[in-house]
C-alpha cells in the first residue's frame, strides 16, 4: 500500500529550520475486533525508514479497543440533552454538541467533573474566554468523536471514545516497529499528543509539524502517517 497525499495538504512542514516529510498512509477502514498491531504492521512496517516517526490517529486505536458505540444504542439522560445545547459546533466535528456524545462524556469523566467544567465555562465565556470546558473535562472528553456528514461508514452512525492507555500502545508499537510512535488527536484547528515514545520537547515539536492536520478530516482513509526528517 503506497503512501497517498491528501488533497490540499502539503507533504512537507518546516519547524525550527528543519524540513519534515509528512507521509499519509492509506488503509482499509478499521473495524472493531481488528488487531491494531497487525493492522499497523500490515500498512506501515514496510514504509518506515531509520529515523522515522509513525503517528497513529487516536480513533483507530479506540476502535480496535472496542470503544465505538452506535448512536442508536446510546440513551442520553436529561442532563446530557441539556448540556449539549450549549456546546459550540465547529466545521471539523460535532464534539459534545449532540446528546449522545455528551452522554458518553458524562460516563467517561463522571457527572461532577462535567458539571464543574460546564459551570466554569459558562462563567468564563461571559468574559470572552473559550476552551475552559475541555481544559477542565480533560482528554477523555476532548477525544470523543461523534458522527458528521464526512465520517467514513460505519462510523457515520457511531460515537468513538478516546483510546485507553495511549502511551502504553505507543510503547508496544515502538517495540514492534523499532521506530518512535505517537497516538495523536489532530483536527483542522489544532491537536494533542495523547501518548508517545517521545519526550515533552519532542511531543511539542510534533504538534507543530502536524499543525495543519495532514491526515485530513473527511474520507481520506489515512489513519496512519510517517514523519521523516529531510536533509
Amino acid at each position: 500500500m503506497n503512501p497517498a497525499p491528501n488533497e490540499g495538504k502539503s507533504l512537507e512542514a518546516v519547524v525550527d529550520g528543519q524540513t519534515y516529510a509528512r507521509i499519509p498512509i492509506r488503509t482499509r477502514v478499521v473495524m472493531p475486533g481488528d488487531d491494531l498491531d497487525a493492522f499497523v504492521a500490515e500498512y506501515a512496517k514496510d514504509q518506515l525508514q531509520p529515523g522515522d516517526l509513525l503517528f497513529v490517529t487516536e480513533k483507530i486505536v479506540a476502535i480496535t479497543q472496542g470503544r465505538s458505540y452506535l448512536v442508536a444504542d446510546i440513551h442520553p439522560r436529561r442532563l446530557a440533552r441539556f448540556l449539549s445545547r450549549y456546546v459550540v459546533k465547529t466545521s471539523y466535528g460535532i464534539g459534545l454538541g449532540m446528546p449522545e456524545t455528551m452522554e458518553m462524556a458524562i460516563r467517561e469523566c463522571g457527572t461532577p467533573r462535567i458539571l464543574f467544567a460546564a459551570a466554569v465555562a459558562a462563567v468564563t465565556k461571559l468574559f470572552g474566554r473559550r476552551g475552559d470546558f475541555y481544559r477542565i473535562a480533560g482528554d477523555k472528553a476532548r477525544s470523543i468523536d461523534g458522527p458528521t456528514r464526512h465520517t467514513i461508514p460505519p462510523y457515520n452512525k457511531a460515537v468513538v471514545l478516546g483510546p485507553k492507555d495511549p502511551a502504553k500502545v505507543a510503547a508496544r508499537l515502538k517495540a514492534q516497529l523499532q521506530a518512535d510512535v505517537a497516538v495523536v488527536d489532530i483536527n483542522d484547528i489544532g491537536g494533542n499528543i495523547l501518548g508517545s515514545t517521545l519526550d515533552r520537547a519532542g511531543e511539542a515539536r510534533l504538534v507543530r509539524i502536524l499543525h495543519d492536520n495532514p491526515l485530513g478530516q473527511q474520507h481520506q482513509s489515512t489513519p496512519l502517517g510517517i514523519i521523516r526528517p529531510v536533509g
